[in-house]
């Protein structure tokens, strides 16, 4: 993003900023950033988390959300959390490990063995110290939502074991996760715009890509790719957080009620998404595509040795990774 489109986005945000001081001190309307369309799974729990907390704060505080990204990319929202610019968001796990270190570990291939160990992570113990790790840059995780499964879809063959990925060109986005796990199982990981991949793919300037199932059907690579293995590499969590300052304004009363309703938000995410992945299984399965669930999934965990060596380098993430993998 350039100076003027920046300049332009602190502007957008300042004058949504004077839209909430404009109400009376009993009522306050906090400004959301979202990443998504309106009716993705997360967009409407963020939606469903306004409604509640003016449900439950009797019209205290209200929610209003900016899809679509309208006051910033991903990078841009982070930074507005230290200027008070943004009062809630759902952030990728992946994104905030940017910013703040300890989160680096949520998005590392493998870490969690299904989505059950991964809400037993995070809705524990570790999510809080994770959400604690984020004080430093203003926010305060009060639940987290899920981002599904990532595993490959392919053109030519499916994948069983990581020698089917031996030489093939994976479509990664720009990233030292992807990049590096992909690389690992013996591929040669290719960043490419979202946007370039189906035409990639008919071409055959790759040769697969990897994304969570309503990710490759909503985006039709399934017309070009016809095997979908489900070697479910990264599991990556998205935190629902609150501005720290507007946290640390609160009564413990309404922090009990905030926390109460983004964790209930939380749930109505994970089953809209369990949903949507049921629907778009659906779909793929009429498309004739050919989904296959890996059994053995170990070689590919065995193969992520130098990925955990290279990025899991400090005691504090080393700490972390012994503590998730102790959790049932």
């Amino acid at each position: 993003m350039n100076l003027a489109q920046r300049l332009g986005r602190i502007a957008a945000v300042a004058a949504v900023s004077a839209v909430a001081f404009s109400f009376t001190a009993e009522a306050r309307e906090l400004r959301g950033w979202n990443l998504h369309v309106p009716d993705y799974p997360g967009s409407i729990a963020m939606e469903k988390f306004g409604e509640l907390l003016a449900e439950r704060t009797e019209g205290r505080y209200t929610g209003s959300v900016f899809h679509n990204g309208q006051l910033g990319d991903q990078r841009f929202a982070i930074e507005q959390f230290a200027l008070d610019g943004i009062d809630f968001a759902v952030f990728s796990g992946g994104s905030l490990g940017d910013f703040a270190s300890p989160l680096k570990i949520v998005s590392m291939p493998y870490i969690f063995r299904s989505a059950e160990h991964m809400y037993a992570v995070v809705d524990g113990e570790i999510g809080d110290r994770l959400s604690d790790a984020l004080a430093d840059h203003n926010m305060v995780a009060l639940a987290w939502y899920t981002g599904g499964a990532r595993s490959f879809y392919t053109v030519g063959k499916p994948v069983n074991s990581p020698a089917d990925l031996e030489g093939l060109k994976i479509r990664v986005p720009d990233a030292e996760i992807f990049v590096s796990t992909v690389e690992a199982l013996g591929a040669n990981a290719t960043p490419l715009a979202f946007g370039e991949v189906y035409t990639a793919l008919q071409t055959g300037v790759i040769d697969g890509a990897e994304n969570n199932a309503p990710s490759f059907e909503s985006t039709r690579h399934y017309e070009v790719a016809k095997f979908y293995s489900l070697d479910e590499h990264l599991m990556v969590p998205e935190a629902l957080v609150v501005s720290k300052t507007l946290w640390d304004s609160l009564s413990a009363e309404d922090q009990d009620i905030f926390r109460t309703v983004a964790r209930e938000s939380a749930e109505h995410q994970r089953q809209l998404w369990a949903e949507r992945e049921e629907k778009s299984n659906a779909i793929l399965a009429e498309a004739g595509v050919k989904v296959n669930a890996i059994e053995d999934k170990q070689p590919f965990i065995d193969a992520m040795g130098p990925v955990y060596e290279k990025l899991v380098d400090t005691d504090e993430l080393r700490t972390l990774l012994t503590d998730i993998q102790a959790v049932e």
